[in-house]
């Protein structure tokens, strides 16, 4: 499976499950830890729980494995690293401080429905 037919995955995992606001950022042209960064939110801790499982256990059956998940017991911002694509759910207040997008805008913004 290529990055970016994992990406798509990956949001529609976050899709199926009423993630907010799902932005995916190609950065594979400005870093080499991965080549697609995908920022959402959640409403609330449960959800942000949901959203991260979700994503994993349908990576999982498209044989897509998990190499590290972080922040998942807080679910304030939860991070899972599938390799070349690197998958970022957050609650709306951590969404607005860390700003991603922002610090990642040397990276090119896509519409998940191009990927």
């Amino acid at each position: 499976m290529t990055s970016s037919e994992t990406a798509k995955l990956a949001v529609t995992a976050l899709e199926d499950k009423k993630a907010e606001d799902i932005r995916v950022i190609d950065i594979s042209e400005v870093s080499v830890i991965a080549d697609y960064f995908i920022i959402a939110n959640g409403t609330n801790r449960s959800q942000i729980q949901t959203l991260s499982d979700h994503v994993e256990e349908t990576l999982g059956r498209a044989g897509v494995p998990l190499k590290q998940a972080e922040g998942y017991d807080s679910a304030n911002w939860v991070l899972l690293d599938f390799r070349d694509v690197i998958v970022h759910i957050f609650d709306r207040e951590n969404r607005l401080f860390y700003d991603l997008e922002r610090i990642w805008r040397d990276g090119k913004l896509i519409e998940p429905d191009e990927l």
